[in-house]
């Protein structure tokens, strides 16, 4: 254990906490990420090339791995808040990762493993497919890696911004910043992965690409248990849903008694004298049916009839975040729609780069270059200058850096439009409309599109992991962390119910498998109307929140509250 019980601050051992235990973070959500985005983007290659899947059973196979993989963040964070630290919580997900990629390395390294090559560029009915075995090792091992990554994905960024004091108004700016530069992390990584091991899967073969992703997630789960000594660490306090559970059960069962006028009289328990700091929620005016759930009774105290005020606000944040994930799924909708059909885009387009050809899967490497530049002038330029107008440490509130991201999702869906009615007439004015050779239009044309998602991606993505980690209680953070997670799994499962339900009203936008004979300019605009509907829904969201009111207890003396410090 790392000095359990032990103060904060205390000069036997290092102190806890700070950037210094940020940096270990940094460190290891890039490598992981630097793994699974680069698997993600390329899974698609594997399912149709190595294992003779068919192309609509490959994308539904990746659909299914990338939705299961965001929606896995539920567990992971319940976990987290419920039995384990956070800490811990990362190294057993990450090594159920790491067993995944061990996996897939020995398929793709192994032929008995996985079904023999097709004979012949097209020869579909000459590709024997794979039998039922082979077909388990690939599912077992991808939702491996589907269950570990969300579970790192969920306690990582939650371990991180607990090194930084949310009550401290010197930190709440440090906290903000984390953020910031937890997706710079995880944007250096995704980057790295797009062309170091794209390429390698690509020129050198499967196997050695599995190799290295495996390699980076031992060497992220190494990296974490380095850190070990400098963490401030949670400590799980039970069930959240438990939690939650009583306040409904227990406002139901006191429905008949009168709220009282006062809300002094309704539960709390006030501990000063508690040996680590006490989070105390305020009564708020939202969902007072709730509150009944703390009405005093003589007869009983048990916790499913008597909750306290600080539960039943724990359930009024869940209930008001929940129009805001909703009102962010068909952002995601728009991603997994850049993701898929931006890259078959690719694909008709040349693609050379001062002698280098760029591969299909390695184009989203393009808003990710943009990230990498924007987000350190985020961090540097604009949140000073802002915080000097708004007087706000984070510069502009959450809510309003989640819309802001919102009007520029719908910005990129309309450039999106343009570029693709570009592409379409120079395929019509060379006569290409048929051809399969490169149309004479720099893939770089999608840069456009790209640079402005990505954009809307720094808004809103870290915007939703920074609003629901400080608007959740302190028993919640995990759990609150998956669910800002969990819009990007229903965006990947709606994203093809949109596609589908378009085709069918249109006639066909989309059904030709020939991009220059479909109608994806007039999608790419449909997108970009319904995200600027999608955004009038979430102002009224928005506008509807309210943010808690945080009291926080704690057990003063001359060196201050004691710090549980071990995972």
């Amino acid at each position: 254990m790392c000095g359990l019980g032990a103060k904060n601050g205390d000069k036997k051992g290092p102190k806890r906490g700070g950037n210094r235990a940020a940096g270990f973070i940094y460190v290891t959500e890039g490598l992981e990420n630097m793994a699974f985005v680069a698997l993600a983007l390329s899974l698609m290659t594997y399912f149709n090339g190595y294992m003779n899947f068919s192309l609509t059973k490959s994308a539904t196979t990746l659909t299914n791995f990338m939705g299961t993989t965001f929606l896995l963040t539920l567990v992971g964070g319940f976990v987290s808040d419920t039995y384990l630290s956070r800490f811990k919580t990362c190294v057993l997900f990450a090594c159920f990762e790491l067993l995944g990629y061990c996996l897939l390395t020995a398929q793709a390294h192994f032929r008995e493993l996985r079904p023999e090559p097709c004979k012949g560029a097209a020869a579909g009915s000459e590709c024997k497919a794979a039998n039922g075995g082979q077909e388990a090792i690939l599912y077992v091992g991808i939702y491996l890696i589907a269950l570990g990554a969300s579970g790192v994905k969920v306690a990582l960024p939650a371990l991180g911004a607990d090194q930084f004091e949310e009550g401290d108004p010197a930190e709440a700016g440090k906290l903000s910043s984390f953020f910031n530069w937890f997706l710079f992390s995880l944007t250096t990584g995704s980057t790295v992965g797009l062309t170091l091991i794209v390429w390698i899967n690509t020129e050198v073969g499967w196997d050695w690409a599995f190799v290295v992703c495996t390699a980076a997630v031992l060497a992220a789960i190494l990296v974490v248990c380095a850190g070990k000594s400098f963490f401030r660490n949670n400590v799980p306090k039970g069930s959240p849903i438990l939690r939650i559970l009583q306040v409904i059960v227990a406002s139901i069962r006191n429905r008949k008694l009168p709220l009282p006028n006062n809300a002094d009289e309704l539960h709390e328990i006030r501990d000063k004298e508690a040996d680590i700091p006490i989070e105390i929620l305020e009564k708020t005016d939202q969902f007072r049916f709730l509150e009944r759930a703390a009405i005093i009774r003589n007869d009983t105290r048990t916790p499913w009839r008597l909750c306290t005020v600080t539960q039943v606000e724990e359930t009024k944040i869940l209930i008001r975040m929940l129009p805001i994930i909703v009102s962010t799924i068909f952002m995601a909708s728009c991603m997994a729609q850049l993701q898929t059909f931006s890259i078959q885009q690719s694909l008709t387009m040349d693609s050379n780069f001062i002698g280098f050809k760029i591969p299909g899967p390695s184009v989203p490497v393009i808003p990710l270059l943009f990230m990498f530049f924007f987000i350190p002038f985020y961090e540097r330029v604009f949140v000073p200058l802002a915080r000097k107008i708004t007087g706000i440490p984070t510069g502009i509130r959450h809510l309003q850096r989640i819309g802001f991201g919102l009007i520029l999702t719908a910005a990129s869906m309309a450039i999106a439009g343009f570029v693709e009615t570009r592409r379409k007439n120079v395929a019509i004015q060379h006569n290409m409309v048929d051809s399969e050779e490169p149309l004479p239009m720099s893939v770089f044309w999608l840069s456009f599109q790209f640079c402005v998602f990505g954009m809307a991606d720094i808004f809103t993505m870290v915007g939703l992991l920074e609003f629901f980690y400080a608007e959740s209680s302190a028993e919640m953070k995990s759990l609150s962390t998956a669910i800002a997670w969990c819009s990007i799994a229903f965006g990947y499962f709606t994203s093809t119910v949109v596609v589908e339900v378009v085709n069918k009203a249109s006639g066909g936008w989309l059904a030709s498998n020939n991009l220059n004979r479909d109608n994806l300019n007039y999608f790419y605009w449909l997108l970009s109307v319904l995200s600027v509907v999608n955004f009038g829904f979430y102002l009224v969201c928005a506008s509807w929140y309210r943010y808690k009111n945080v009291e926080v207890l704690q057990k003063q003396g001359e060196e201050g509250f004691d710090i549980v410090q071990g995972p």
